[in-house]
């Protein structure tokens, strides 16, 4: 039996009347004997329970742009401390982040952080918000959890950028602290999620449901869009629209490119036009706020009044230029709401990125950050 000295106590899980336990965070609901590990590699079986092996510990930390997150439209042009663990619980052939979400050696775990100093390390670093990311933060949802209550002590807020693959009982306590998430919508047929990521599809339509009619959390969507896998005009049609009437025309949506990786080395990186092409339908069906990422594309990076078509704020990859929305989210020309988080001042980030070590001093943001223009 394997024995996991430094884990911490999992929550929801069931005893089975075979001895086993169930873990119920993630839809897979692994059923696991004592020192065996569920999928998503970091819970595991012991004593009769699940728990958390990865509890304290960091993959690295990194202070980014809040726009890579993607998000557009919470708090623009602000820095976010990012960070990850180990693990995922999809297995997907197109994976971008695979040497984090896909590992298997706890010792790429270097960086040792309890939530207070995830908090304090955002606060010395200038940041408005951390962001749990790199791999799914569902599966370390007790090291998210109290994290993000560190971070509400000292007035930071919490970005959860995950697929969505998760149970309702985990779901509302992981979403019960989170100001904000960019959730992945892989694609948009059962196939497509059983065959490249062996999942399921409706679980994530459920938590887009969930997060828009259950929750107050500003919430994103994010297509990574692979040729001849998800990007054909008949299954972004039938997304865009079911997004519409499902979450809202307000939700913003941001169709990133593909690059060869992973176990998908043979397919081509995905052509520029493919994303404008999606930007269109996805504005056709009535989505407001329609973005293009991984390309130089600063049209279809920046945002629009949908009601007038005014230039609210412009983005050359993570750079802003004019920002014409305030904290009211109103069109300086027409008056219209834009949806999302604003303030009066955007921050001044840019699109650089600083990795930091938290037992190392953290070098501040730039002049004014959170950034005032």
């Amino acid at each position: 039996m394997i024995d996991f000295p430094d884990a911490v106590p999992g929550r929801y899980w069931e005893r089975l009347d075979d001895g086993r336990v169930r873990c119920d965070v993630c839809p897979r609901r692994c059923v696991l004997r004592d020192g065996q590990r569920g999928l998503c590699f970091v819970r595991a079986a012991q004593d009769g329970g699940i728990v958390l092996t990865t509890y304290g510990r960091s993959s690295g930390f990194c202070i980014d742009p809040i726009e890579k997150k993607p998000l557009n439209h919470f708090l623009p042009g602000t820095p976010v401390l990012s960070f990850g663990t180990a693990g995922c619980n999809l297995t997907c052939k197109f994976c971008q982040n695979w040497d984090i979400s896909k590992a298997r050696e706890m010792d790429r775990l270097q960086d040792a952080a309890s939530p207070e100093a995830i908090a304090e390390a955002a606060v010395r670093s200038g940041c408005r918000s951390v962001a749990f990311t790199y791999n799914d933060p569902v599966i370390f949802l007790e090291y998210a959890v109290d994290a993000a209550k560190a971070c509400h002590a000292r007035d930071i807020r919490t970005v959860a950028v995950t697929a969505g693959y998760v149970l309702p009982e985990a779901r509302a306590e992981f979403f019960g602290h989170m100001d904000a998430a960019n959730v992945d919508l892989k694609g948009f047929t059962e196939d497509f999620y059983h065959t490249l990521c062996t999942g399921h599809l409706e679980p994530v339509k459920d938590t887009l449901v969930y997060l828009k009619q259950e929750t107050s959390v500003w919430f994103e969507i994010t297509t990574l869009l692979i040729p001849g896998q998800n990007d054909s005009d008949a299954q972004i049609d039938a997304m865009t629209d079911w997004l519409v009437n499902a979450v809202g025309p307000d939700v913003p949506l941001h169709f990133t490119a593909f690059h060869p990786d992973y176990r998908m080395r043979d397919i081509p990186a995905t052509p520029a036009a493919t994303l404008t092409r999606a930007r269109d339908i996805a504005r056709r069906n009535g989505v407001r706020y329609c973005y293009t990422g991984n390309v130089h594309d600063p049209v279809g990076g920046s945002t629009f009044c949908h009601a007038c078509g005014t230039v609210l704020i412009e983005r050359d990859w993570y750079e802003l230029g004019r920002v014409a929305v305030g904290s009211d989210g109103r069109c300086p020309t027409c008056g219209m709401v834009c949806a999302g988080v604003f303030e009066d001042e955007p921050g001044t980030w840019g699109r650089h990125r600083q990795p930091v070590r938290l037992a190392s001093p953290i070098k501040p943001a730039p002049s004014g950050a959170p950034g005032h223009r």
